[in-house]
Protein backbone atom coordinates (compact mmCIF):
# COMPACT_ATOMS: atom_id res chain seq x y z
CA UNK A 1 0.00 0.00 0.00
CA UNK A 2 1.22 3.51 -0.83
CA UNK A 3 0.27 6.97 0.41
CA UNK A 4 1.09 10.43 -0.92
CA UNK A 5 1.45 13.20 1.67
CA UNK A 6 0.71 16.74 0.48
CA UNK A 7 2.37 19.11 2.94
CA UNK A 8 2.03 22.84 3.42
CA UNK A 9 4.96 25.09 4.32
CA UNK A 10 8.68 25.08 3.54
CA UNK A 11 9.44 21.51 4.54
CA UNK A 12 11.42 22.76 7.54
CA UNK A 13 9.25 23.52 10.58
CA UNK A 14 6.26 22.15 12.44
CA UNK A 15 4.12 21.35 9.40
CA UNK A 16 6.88 19.19 7.98
CA UNK A 17 7.50 17.50 11.33
CA UNK A 18 3.82 16.55 11.66
CA UNK A 19 3.96 14.99 8.19
CA UNK A 20 7.28 13.22 8.77
CA UNK A 21 6.18 11.69 12.07
CA UNK A 22 2.92 10.43 10.55
CA UNK A 23 4.86 8.99 7.61
CA UNK A 24 7.21 7.14 9.94
CA UNK A 25 4.26 5.69 11.87
CA UNK A 26 2.67 4.43 8.64
CA UNK A 27 5.98 3.02 7.37
CA UNK A 28 6.25 0.92 10.55
CA UNK A 29 2.96 -0.67 9.47
CA UNK A 30 4.21 -1.47 5.97
CA UNK A 31 2.88 1.55 4.08
CA UNK A 32 5.15 3.13 1.43
CA UNK A 33 5.19 6.92 1.81
CA UNK A 34 5.86 9.62 -0.76
CA UNK A 35 5.26 13.35 -0.54
CA UNK A 36 4.57 16.53 -2.45
CA UNK A 37 5.62 20.04 -1.46
CA UNK A 38 5.15 23.48 -2.92
CA UNK A 39 7.64 24.09 -5.71
CA UNK A 40 9.27 26.89 -3.67
CA UNK A 41 9.83 24.74 -0.55
CA UNK A 42 13.48 23.87 0.23
CA UNK A 43 12.30 20.71 2.05
CA UNK A 44 15.34 20.62 4.33
CA UNK A 45 13.79 18.31 6.93
CA UNK A 46 12.71 15.75 4.35
CA UNK A 47 16.02 15.95 2.52
CA UNK A 48 17.88 15.23 5.76
CA UNK A 49 15.67 12.18 6.23
CA UNK A 50 16.33 10.81 2.75
CA UNK A 51 13.07 11.75 1.02
CA UNK A 52 12.59 13.32 -2.39
CA UNK A 53 9.29 14.97 -3.32
CA UNK A 54 6.96 15.99 -6.11
CA UNK A 55 6.94 19.74 -6.75
CA UNK A 56 3.40 21.08 -6.99
CA UNK A 57 1.56 24.26 -6.03
CA UNK A 58 0.22 24.64 -2.50
CA UNK A 59 -1.42 28.06 -1.98
CA UNK A 60 -1.42 29.46 1.54
CA UNK A 61 -4.01 31.84 2.95
CA UNK A 62 -2.14 32.68 6.13
CA UNK A 63 -3.32 29.89 8.42
CA UNK A 64 -4.69 31.20 11.72
CA UNK A 65 -3.83 34.72 10.56
CA UNK A 66 -5.78 34.48 7.29
CA UNK A 67 -7.77 37.54 6.23
CA UNK A 68 -10.70 37.64 3.81
CA UNK A 69 -8.35 39.00 1.14
CA UNK A 70 -5.65 36.36 1.66
CA UNK A 71 -8.33 33.63 1.70
CA UNK A 72 -9.76 34.88 -1.61
CA UNK A 73 -6.29 35.04 -3.18
CA UNK A 74 -5.56 31.52 -1.97
CA UNK A 75 -8.91 30.24 -3.28
CA UNK A 76 -8.22 31.59 -6.77
CA UNK A 77 -5.07 29.47 -6.90
CA UNK A 78 -6.79 26.31 -5.67
CA UNK A 79 -8.15 25.04 -8.97
CA UNK A 80 -4.83 24.79 -10.84
CA UNK A 81 -3.14 23.61 -7.64
CA UNK A 82 -5.68 20.81 -7.20
CA UNK A 83 -5.09 19.55 -10.73
CA UNK A 84 -1.33 19.56 -10.13
CA UNK A 85 -1.98 17.55 -6.97
CA UNK A 86 -4.11 15.10 -8.96
CA UNK A 87 -1.25 14.62 -11.42
CA UNK A 88 1.18 13.92 -8.57
CA UNK A 89 -1.27 11.44 -7.01
CA UNK A 90 -1.67 9.58 -10.29
CA UNK A 91 2.06 9.63 -10.98
CA UNK A 92 2.85 8.25 -7.53
CA UNK A 93 0.19 5.52 -7.92
CA UNK A 94 -0.81 6.18 -4.32
CA UNK A 95 -3.66 4.21 -2.79
CA UNK A 96 -4.64 7.10 -0.54
CA UNK A 97 -3.71 10.71 0.22
CA UNK A 98 -2.96 12.62 3.43
CA UNK A 99 -3.12 16.42 3.32
CA UNK A 100 -1.21 18.14 6.10
CA UNK A 101 -2.38 21.45 7.55
CA UNK A 102 -3.67 24.59 5.89
CA UNK A 103 -3.15 24.73 2.14
CA UNK A 104 -1.64 21.24 2.08
CA UNK A 105 -4.75 19.80 3.72
CA UNK A 106 -7.10 21.58 1.30
CA UNK A 107 -5.12 20.79 -1.84
CA UNK A 108 -4.77 17.20 -0.64
CA UNK A 109 -8.55 16.91 -0.16
CA UNK A 110 -9.39 18.35 -3.58
CA UNK A 111 -6.60 16.50 -5.36
CA UNK A 112 -7.66 13.17 -3.85
CA UNK A 113 -11.25 13.82 -4.91
CA UNK A 114 -10.18 14.60 -8.47
CA UNK A 115 -7.96 11.51 -8.56
CA UNK A 116 -10.76 9.40 -7.04
CA UNK A 117 -8.60 8.25 -4.15
CA UNK A 118 -9.45 8.06 -0.43
CA UNK A 119 -8.09 10.99 1.53
CA UNK A 120 -7.43 12.15 5.08
CA UNK A 121 -6.68 15.62 6.37
CA UNK A 122 -4.75 16.86 9.39
CA UNK A 123 -6.39 20.21 10.12
CA UNK A 124 -5.55 23.09 12.44
CA UNK A 125 -6.90 26.33 10.93
CA UNK A 126 -10.41 27.78 10.50
CA UNK A 127 -10.13 27.51 6.71
CA UNK A 128 -8.95 23.90 6.38
CA UNK A 129 -11.47 22.82 9.04
CA UNK A 130 -14.32 24.33 7.04
CA UNK A 131 -13.25 22.78 3.72
CA UNK A 132 -11.62 19.40 4.29
CA UNK A 133 -14.36 17.55 6.24
CA UNK A 134 -16.69 18.10 3.28
CA UNK A 135 -14.45 15.86 1.18
CA UNK A 136 -12.81 13.36 3.54
CA UNK A 137 -12.23 12.29 7.13
CA UNK A 138 -10.28 14.89 9.09
CA UNK A 139 -8.19 14.87 12.27
CA UNK A 140 -8.46 18.01 14.41
CA UNK A 141 -5.11 19.00 15.95
CA UNK A 142 -4.80 20.91 19.26
CA UNK A 143 -4.36 24.40 17.79
CA UNK A 144 -7.87 24.38 16.32
CA UNK A 145 -10.60 25.62 18.65
CA UNK A 146 -12.72 22.57 17.76
CA UNK A 147 -10.22 20.42 19.69
CA UNK A 148 -11.74 21.86 22.86
CA UNK A 149 -15.30 20.96 21.85
CA UNK A 150 -16.87 18.05 23.70
CA UNK A 151 -18.60 16.83 20.53
CA UNK A 152 -17.21 17.30 17.01
CA UNK A 153 -19.16 17.62 13.75
CA UNK A 154 -19.45 14.62 11.47
CA UNK A 155 -16.29 13.43 9.72
CA UNK A 156 -13.90 14.80 12.35
CA UNK A 157 -11.87 13.34 15.20
CA UNK A 158 -9.38 14.80 17.69
CA UNK A 159 -5.70 13.86 17.52
CA UNK A 160 -2.61 15.04 19.35
CA UNK A 161 0.35 15.94 17.17
CA UNK A 162 2.18 12.81 15.99
CA UNK A 163 5.68 12.69 17.47
CA UNK A 164 8.91 10.93 16.51
CA UNK A 165 9.57 7.66 18.32
CA UNK A 166 12.82 8.95 19.79
CA UNK A 167 11.55 12.27 21.14
CA UNK A 168 10.89 10.78 24.57
CA UNK A 169 14.33 9.16 24.64
CA UNK A 170 16.31 12.30 25.31
CA UNK A 171 19.65 11.87 27.01
CA UNK A 172 20.56 14.66 29.43
CA UNK A 173 24.25 13.80 29.26
CA UNK A 174 24.33 14.38 25.49
CA UNK A 175 22.77 17.80 25.89
CA UNK A 176 25.22 18.64 28.68
CA UNK A 177 28.13 17.67 26.45
CA UNK A 178 26.85 19.99 23.72
CA UNK A 179 26.13 22.87 26.08
CA UNK A 180 29.60 22.72 27.58
CA UNK A 181 30.92 23.88 24.21
CA UNK A 182 29.50 27.34 24.99
CA UNK A 183 31.67 29.50 27.22
CA UNK A 184 28.73 31.20 28.93
CA UNK A 185 27.06 27.95 29.99
CA UNK A 186 27.28 27.28 33.73
CA UNK A 187 26.64 23.71 34.82
CA UNK A 188 25.78 24.81 38.37
CA UNK A 189 22.74 26.85 37.19
CA UNK A 190 19.25 25.72 36.24
CA UNK A 191 18.59 25.74 32.50
CA UNK A 192 15.60 27.26 30.70
CA UNK A 193 15.04 26.60 26.98
CA UNK A 194 13.41 29.31 24.85
CA UNK A 195 12.03 28.30 21.46
CA UNK A 196 9.36 29.40 19.00
CA UNK A 197 10.06 26.45 16.71
CA UNK A 198 12.47 26.36 13.80
CA UNK A 199 12.18 30.15 13.42
CA UNK A 200 12.86 32.68 16.18
CA UNK A 201 10.08 35.27 16.38
CA UNK A 202 10.56 38.76 17.76
CA UNK A 203 8.39 38.06 20.81
CA UNK A 204 10.60 35.16 21.86
CA UNK A 205 13.66 37.40 21.63
CA UNK A 206 11.90 40.05 23.70
CA UNK A 207 11.09 37.41 26.32
CA UNK A 208 14.59 35.97 26.67
CA UNK A 209 16.14 39.44 26.67
CA UNK A 210 13.75 40.56 29.40
CA UNK A 211 14.75 37.64 31.62
CA UNK A 212 18.46 38.15 30.91
CA UNK A 213 18.15 41.82 31.88
CA UNK A 214 16.61 40.93 35.26
CA UNK A 215 18.67 37.93 36.40
CA UNK A 216 21.72 35.81 35.68
CA UNK A 217 20.36 32.98 37.83
CA UNK A 218 19.69 30.64 34.88
CA UNK A 219 21.28 29.34 31.70
CA UNK A 220 19.03 30.84 29.04
CA UNK A 221 19.24 28.62 25.94
CA UNK A 222 17.79 29.94 22.68
CA UNK A 223 16.88 27.54 19.86
CA UNK A 224 16.09 28.25 16.19
CA UNK A 225 17.01 30.50 13.30
CA UNK A 226 15.99 34.19 13.29
CA UNK A 227 12.82 34.73 11.26
CA UNK A 228 14.39 37.88 9.81
CA UNK A 229 18.09 38.51 9.39
CA UNK A 230 18.01 41.68 11.48
CA UNK A 231 16.80 39.68 14.49
CA UNK A 232 20.30 38.23 14.81
CA UNK A 233 21.45 41.56 16.22
CA UNK A 234 19.01 41.14 19.12
CA UNK A 235 20.73 38.01 20.43
CA UNK A 236 23.10 38.89 23.26
CA UNK A 237 25.54 35.98 23.03
CA UNK A 238 27.22 36.94 26.28
CA UNK A 239 24.03 36.45 28.32
CA UNK A 240 22.29 33.89 26.09
CA UNK A 241 23.42 30.41 25.06
CA UNK A 242 22.43 30.50 21.40
CA UNK A 243 22.49 27.00 19.87
CA UNK A 244 20.73 27.75 16.57
CA UNK A 245 18.76 25.13 14.61
CA UNK A 246 19.55 21.76 16.22
CA UNK A 247 18.75 18.09 15.78
CA UNK A 248 19.17 17.26 19.48
CA UNK A 249 16.12 19.05 20.88
CA UNK A 250 14.96 15.87 22.63
CA UNK A 251 18.23 15.76 24.58
CA UNK A 252 17.94 19.46 25.38
CA UNK A 253 14.35 19.17 26.61
CA UNK A 254 15.39 16.24 28.79
CA UNK A 255 18.23 18.23 30.31
CA UNK A 256 16.38 21.52 30.80
CA UNK A 257 14.58 22.41 34.00
CA UNK A 258 11.90 24.49 32.26
CA UNK A 259 10.83 25.44 28.73
CA UNK A 260 9.49 28.74 27.40
CA UNK A 261 7.68 28.03 24.13
CA UNK A 262 5.07 29.60 21.90
CA UNK A 263 1.55 28.35 22.49
CA UNK A 264 1.36 26.25 19.35
CA UNK A 265 2.85 23.34 17.47
CA UNK A 266 4.76 20.16 18.05
CA UNK A 267 7.29 21.59 20.53
CA UNK A 268 4.73 21.70 23.32
CA UNK A 269 4.15 17.97 23.11
CA UNK A 270 7.86 17.23 22.69
CA UNK A 271 8.60 19.04 25.95
CA UNK A 272 5.84 17.12 27.72
CA UNK A 273 7.26 13.76 26.65
CA UNK A 274 10.45 14.78 28.46
CA UNK A 275 8.43 15.67 31.54
CA UNK A 276 9.04 19.40 31.36
CA UNK A 277 6.55 22.06 32.48
CA UNK A 278 5.99 24.83 29.96
CA UNK A 279 5.63 28.58 29.98
CA UNK A 280 3.46 29.11 26.89
CA UNK A 281 4.00 32.59 25.48
CA UNK A 282 0.85 33.92 23.86
CA UNK A 283 0.47 36.16 20.79
CA UNK A 284 4.11 35.76 19.74
CA UNK A 285 3.26 34.38 16.30
CA UNK A 286 1.28 36.96 14.35
CA UNK A 287 -0.73 37.92 17.42
CA UNK A 288 -2.43 34.52 17.65
CA UNK A 289 -3.93 33.16 20.85
CA UNK A 290 -4.35 29.36 20.88
CA UNK A 291 -5.70 28.74 24.40
CA UNK A 292 -3.42 25.73 24.90
CA UNK A 293 -3.96 25.84 28.66
CA UNK A 294 -7.42 24.37 28.05
CA UNK A 295 -5.90 21.48 26.08
CA UNK A 296 -3.07 20.72 28.50
CA UNK A 297 -4.70 21.61 31.79
CA UNK A 298 -2.41 21.84 34.76
CA UNK A 299 0.80 21.23 32.80
CA UNK A 300 1.59 24.73 31.59
CA UNK A 301 1.40 28.38 32.53
CA UNK A 302 0.28 30.87 29.91
CA UNK A 303 2.11 34.17 29.84
CA UNK A 304 2.30 37.38 27.90
CA UNK A 305 5.82 38.29 26.83
CA UNK A 306 6.07 41.14 29.33
CA UNK A 307 5.15 38.81 32.22
CA UNK A 308 7.59 36.02 31.38
CA UNK A 309 9.89 36.52 34.38
CA UNK A 310 7.01 36.39 36.86
CA UNK A 311 5.65 33.31 35.07
CA UNK A 312 9.01 31.56 35.37
CA UNK A 313 8.99 32.19 39.12
CA UNK A 314 5.44 30.84 39.33
CA UNK A 315 6.45 27.71 37.41
CA UNK A 316 9.33 26.91 39.76
CA UNK A 317 7.08 27.51 42.78
CA UNK A 318 4.57 24.96 41.43
CA UNK A 319 7.08 22.71 39.72
CA UNK A 320 6.07 19.31 41.11
CA UNK A 321 2.38 19.56 40.20
CA UNK A 322 3.17 20.95 36.74
CA UNK A 323 5.66 18.19 36.05
CA UNK A 324 3.25 15.48 37.19
CA UNK A 325 0.66 16.67 34.67
CA UNK A 326 3.30 17.11 31.95
CA UNK A 327 4.23 13.45 32.24
CA UNK A 328 0.58 12.39 31.87
CA UNK A 329 0.18 14.39 28.67
CA UNK A 330 3.59 13.25 27.47
CA UNK A 331 2.48 9.61 27.53
CA UNK A 332 -0.68 10.42 25.56
CA UNK A 333 1.30 12.41 23.00
CA UNK A 334 3.85 9.62 22.53
CA UNK A 335 1.01 7.30 21.48
CA UNK A 336 -0.50 9.82 19.05
CA UNK A 337 1.42 8.83 15.88
CA UNK A 338 0.64 5.12 16.15
CA UNK A 339 -2.99 5.83 17.04
CA UNK A 340 -3.32 8.10 14.02
CA UNK A 341 -1.77 5.56 11.63
CA UNK A 342 -3.92 2.75 13.03
CA UNK A 343 -7.10 4.78 12.65
CA UNK A 344 -6.34 5.70 9.03
CA UNK A 345 -5.62 2.11 8.04
CA UNK A 346 -8.70 0.84 9.86
CA UNK A 347 -10.90 3.33 7.97
CA UNK A 348 -9.38 2.23 4.68
CA UNK A 349 -10.41 -1.30 5.54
Amino acid sequence: MKVLFIVTGRGLGGDAMVALNTMKALEKKGVECELALDESAPGILFDKNGYSWYKISIPQAGGHSATKLSAIKGALKLIPASFKARSAIKKSKADFVVGVLGGGAIVGSLGAKLARKPGFSLISTPLDSSVCPKFNYSYVLPELDKFRWEKLPKNMEKAFYPLADNIGDGDSSKALEKLKEYSNFDESKKTIVFSSGSSIFKGMLDAINKVSSITDEYNLVLVGLPLHEEYSQLIDREKIVYVGYINWINHLFKFADLTVLTDDGVSLEEAFTCGKPIIALTRVKWGRYQNMKEVFRGAMIESEVEDVYESINEAFENYDSLQKKALVYGKQCMEAADNLADDMLERLG
